[in-house]
């Protein structure tokens, strides 16, 4: 079960944003887009339907603290990457 998994323009932005601030996590992303690849429902994802004003979107988790929202389209196999950030800071866009 793979997915494709590509950008959006904002998440670029924050990526590029979030890795000047955080560059230790660098490996630590591409961990988590390998396995949003193979199977975005591994446990270790902990990936999560959103509600309230991002109803219709998923998160996954980067780690405890960071966290990554996406758009999981089932049908086409293919996740869209929306924001990173903090908790705070992806749910409270």
């Amino acid at each position: 079960m793979s997915f494709e998994v590509d950008a959006s323009p904002r998440f670029v932005r924050k990526a590029a944003k979030f890795l000047r601030k955080h560059p230790d996590r660098r490996a630590d992303l591409q961990d988590v887009l390998d396995a949003l690849r193979q199977d975005p429902f591994q446990p270790s994802l902990r990936l999560h339907p959103l509600s309230g004003n991002l109803h219709g979107f998923h998160a996954a988790s980067l780690s405890y603290e960071w966290r990554i929202v996406l758009v999981l389209k089932l049908d086409e196999r293919r996740i869209t990457l929306v924001n990173i950030g903090s908790h705070d800071e992806v749910y409270g866009d």
